[in-house]
């Protein structure tokens, strides 16, 4: 759960600390972004390859490797002195990452049986949830601080004295696993997903950014047809006996399928929403950064309660009506939220009110849908899943940014009260991901947690 933290905080934490650093290194707007962007692109284009390392070589190895790596490239980020070695730096971390979260899961699955693994994982999304939602805010309070003087470095040095504590912890307390006997890395495949993912990621993240300039087409269709073609080579090297970098067998499971597709529209909805939530509250109603945090709050009591009390006790009773509901309550929960924003509402009890509903929605999913997804899957495939599942993730949140907030900025007019305007069109988009999230959780096996084998295609 501690290399959990670091790697979603460290997506959001930079967010409060950018104007310092601007500053500081005298930044351009284009490093800025990259920054930002760097790490994310590189963390989704090599999820995957960082999956298929676990399953090849160990789970606890290569978890410990990519701690270290992550402790040592957040060193690199704190030490940088220009913007070009903090974008390389993040860069580099973004690696690290991907060689570590997919482990994460993975070690998870190999340890628990797939009904044990709704409580455990039950945890990892309340603390996954509450790192993405409080690292502004934890990042905020490091800068204000100025511990020893380091200012914004320190959002990036916190990572060393907690990434050592992970790698002790790991070291005396993890099993020792080992990999798939023979199993080798197809490094033509794995080039041809990450620069695929790559592709993708950088059309989404820059296009929504700059208008959907020409390249961002060029990049996005390269990157899918990259994508196809090392799933074309993945099922042809698999049915002569070779290694692949993903195991198309993996498809062919019910629930890895549906719940893979459930889970990237999900994780649209959700980004899109908390955007434009959060760039509403501040541009449009001219709440503070620390303000727009405040308002959060009840919205992550309601994932909280929504993992632990509700998600982790229901669903081996529910299954995929459960997720169906949790689609809907967010659906609600969230488009009367914006709605409130929209006419003027900047913190009423109504609004908080409103946003945990949403919250306990989203928590009603978020929780269940990674232990549905990986519940047929063989342990020995455990790093492929968990990454796969990851790059869905990332692949959706950057969806999600790209089309739920074009729909708002795109509606936006003016200044003020007009930055509003979009609200409507980006929660209709926001609603309709999540109704295509329900209808691929429909799709789920009735019994998915029953003694049954992994259920057919």
């Amino acid at each position: 759960m501690i290399a959990l933290v670091l790697e979603v905080a460290d997506t959001t934490i930079v967010n409060t600390a950018l104007p310092e650093i601007r500053r500081a290194l005298d930044a351009s707007p284009a490093a800025m972004q990259w920054i930002v962007a760097g790490y994310l692109l590189v963390l989704g284009a090599l999820l995957l390859l960082g999956g298929r390392l676990g399953d090849a070589f160990g789970y606890r190895r290569m978890f410990l490797i990519g701690v270290s790596a992550f402790i040592v490239t957040s060193t690199f980020c704190g030490l940088a002195q220009t913007p070009e070695q903090l974008v390389i730096a993040r860069l580099l971390q973004g690696a690290a990452g991907a060689m570590m979260g997919p482990q994460v899961m993975a070690i998870v699955q190999v340890l628990f049986t797939p009904l044990e693994r709704v409580a455990r994982l039950a945890w990892f999304g309340v603390i996954g949830g509450l790192a993405a939602i409080l690292g502004p805010i934890l990042g905020g309070l490091l800068i204000e601080v100025d511990l020893f003087g380091l200012g914004w470095r320190l959002i990036f040095l916190i990572n060393l004295p907690i990434g050592l504590f992970a790698l002790w912890l790991g070291i005396r307390t993890i099993p020792r696993t080992h990999g798939a006997h023979g199993l080798r890395i197809d490094i033509p495949g794995a080039a041809l997903f990450a620069g695929g993912f790559a592709g993708v990621l950088l059309a989404l993240i820059d296009g929504s950014e700059h208008g959907w300039p020409a390249w961002t087409l060029v990049s996005g269709l390269g990157g899918l047809a990259a994508i196809y073609a090392g799933w074309w080579r993945a099922q042809v090297r698999r049915r002569d006996g070779l290694a692949a970098m993903i195991e198309p067998t993996l498809f062919e499971l019910r629930t890895f399928r549906w719940g893979l597709l459930a889970i990237l529209a999900f994780a649209s909805s959700a980004t899109g929403f908390l955007l434009v939530l959060a760039v509403s509250l501040q541009q449009g109603l001219g709440k503070s950064p620390l303000q727009t945090a405040l308002i959060h709050v009840p919205f992550s009591l309601g994932v909280m309660a929504g993992i632990s009390l509700i998600g982790k006790r229901y669903l081996p009773r529910f299954g995929r009506w459960l997720l169906v509901g949790g689609t809907g309550v967010l659906a609600v929960g969230g488009a009367l939220s914006l709605a409130r924003v929209a006419q003027g509402d900047g913190g009423s009890a109504i609004l908080l009110a409103l946003l945990g509903l949403a919250g306990m929605g989203m928590g009603m999913v978020a929780g269940p849908l990674p232990p549905v997804v990986v519940a047929d899957v063989d342990r020995i495939h455990a790093g492929t899943a968990s990454a796969t599942l990851r790059t869905a993730q990332q692949l959706g949140g950057a969806l999600g940014i790209a089309i739920v907030g074009s729909a708002f900025f795109l509606g936006a007019n003016g200044e003020g009260a007009g930055r509003l305007a979009g609200l409507m069109p980006a929660s209709a988009i926001f609603v309709l991901l999540l109704a295509l999230s329900a209808i691929a959780s429909l799709r789920l096996p009735a019994d998915i947690f029953g003694t049954r084998a992994p259920s057919p295609r």
